[in-house]
C-alpha cells in the first residue's frame, strides 16, 4: 500500500513538499516515485528513484527539471518530493508509485493520488 501526504492550494513560486509511504510485505523497492496527470492529459513521469548496487539513480521529466527535488528514506520505505518554484502548469494531481519485489515477483503499485493546485 501507499500511503501520500502533502498535496494543496499553494501561489505560483511557492513550495509545496510531498510525501509517499509504502508498506505491506515485500522484499525490497526497485522503483519508486511520482507522476502526475493535469486533466485533459495524459499521465506523465514527475520523478523517479531507482535503486541500484551504486546507489541508485534518478530521473525527472524535464518540466520539473532545477525545481523538484526526489529523495528516498529507504529506513521508512518513503520518497519526498520537494517542489519549488511553481507554476501554474504544475496543478495536477499527483500520484505516487511503486515498484517492489515480493516473492522473486514484481509488482507495481499506485497511490490515489493527491491535488497540487497551484494558482496564479
Amino acid at each position: 500500500q501507499l500511503q501520500a501526504s502533502g498535496g494543496g492550494l499553494v501561489q505560483a513560486g511557492g513550495s509545496l513538499r510531498l510525501s509517499c509511504a509504502a508498506s505491506g510485505r515485500f522484499s525490497s523497492i526497485n522503483s519508486m516515485g511520482w507522476y502526475r496527470q493535469a486533466p485533459g492529459k495524459q499521465r506523465e513521469l514527475v520523478a523517479l528513484t531507482i535503486s541500484g548496487t551504486s546507489g541508485g539513480s534518478t530521473n525527472y521529466g524535464d518540466s520539473v527539471k532545477g525545481r523538484f527535488t526526489i529523495s528516498r528514506d529507504n529506513a521508512k520505505n518513503t520518497v519526498y518530493l520537494q517542489m519549488n518554484t511553481l507554476k501554474p502548469e504544475d496543478t495536477a494531481v499527483y500520484y505516487c508509485n511503486a515498484k517492489v519485489i515480493a516473492w522473486y515477483t514484481e509488482y507495481v503499485y499506485w497511490g490515489p493520488g493527491t491535488l497540487v493546485t497551484v494558482s496564479s
